[in-house]
């Protein structure tokens, strides 16, 4: 279960959600055991230069080595640029999880998980 979160300048034009979208596909098409993605879009309000930072946190596995990161970090970056209309400073991180990280889902009976 992979989590991306997107800050950036409020002054921005982006859809994060079709952004969110296009991370989520590539990931999967790389690595069918990803899973969805939880994401989330801060933009803000006070900023100096106008900026996108993109966190993409993913759970340590075997498989997915410097020649996987790096292979996921180019296509990404170029998916990624072609949602944006503007100039801006550009950041794409990609990190692994932890020894201790915990993740998983927790259900209440006659609960849905909802996408919005």
């Amino acid at each position: 279960m992979p989590h991306v979160e997107i800050k950036y300048s409020d002054n921005l034009k982006i859809n994060t959600k079709e952004v969110f979208d296009v991370i989520e596909q590539i990931i999967n098409n790389k690595d069918a055991s990803a899973g969805v993605c939880k994401s989330r879009g801060y933009p803000c309000l006070e900023y100096k230069y106008s900026h996108i930072l993109i966190t993409i946190s993913l759970l340590t596995k075997p498989h997915r080595n410097k020649e996987f990161t790096l292979a996921l970090s180019t296509e990404l970056e170029a998916s990624i640029k072609k949602h944006l209309k503007q100039s801006v400073y550009f950041s794409l991180n990609i990190e692994y999880s932890q020894a201790y990280y915990t993740t998983n889902v927790h259900l209440v009976d006659g609960d849905i998980l909802a996408e919005t």
